[in-house]
């Protein structure tokens, strides 16, 4: 009898935590309607991840500027049509300025992505509107982003997990 006193105890003081635990981890999926972007790295050398981050650092201040007052879809779609010449560009400039051999494939329009979580939000697996960098043979790993919604935008070095979470709600809220 005493045993069953102590389950109960046990149980009554457990369950507040298990539930709080379970309302803070509540999960968010991001919108089918989404253009997304990709670099995939020639290969895991140290060499050739730092190119793909040149890349993406000169795609994302790009892109930033090109798409910051969009705020649709078909707007986002437009405007990156609109700069597939000067994003390739952009992109063999960087390339030949860090003297690399690798040749750059660009592909926008449908392409797989996995599920990926990040940060406690769930971005589906599926053929998605993207724009896909490919350096030499994509064989390393790859950064990716949402720019519609604009996710891209936050800093995601200095947040937490609430952090983002909240910014990314309200982002999606704000646009759909």
């Amino acid at each position: 009898f005493a045993m069953k006193k102590i389950m109960i105890f046990l149980a009554v003081i457990i369950t507040p935590f298990v539930i709080a635990k379970n309302l803070e981890e509540e999960t968010i999926i991001i919108p089918n309607e989404s253009i997304r972007i990709r670099v995939i790295a020639n290969s895991n050398s140290l060499s050739d991840q730092i190119e793909k981050t040149n890349i993406k650092n000169i795609l994302q201040s790009y892109l930033d500027t090109k798409l910051k007052n969009s705020k649709s879809i078909e707007e986002t779609d437009y405007i990156i049509k609109q700069n597939l010449n000067e994003i390739r560009t952009q992109i063999e400039k960087t390339l030949k300025e860090n003297n690399s051999l690798n040749g750059v494939n660009i592909h926008y329009g449908k392409n797989f992505f996995p599920q990926k979580e990040y940060k406690g939000i769930i971005y589906e697996s599926g053929m998605y509107d993207s724009l896909v960098i490919t350096i030499g043979e994509g064989k390393g790993n790859n950064w990716w982003c949402v720019l519609f919604p604009p996710l891209c935008l936050i800093d995601l070095e200095n947040t937490d997990d609430k952090e983002y979470k909240s910014w990314t709600i309200e982002a999606i809220n704000k646009i759909f």
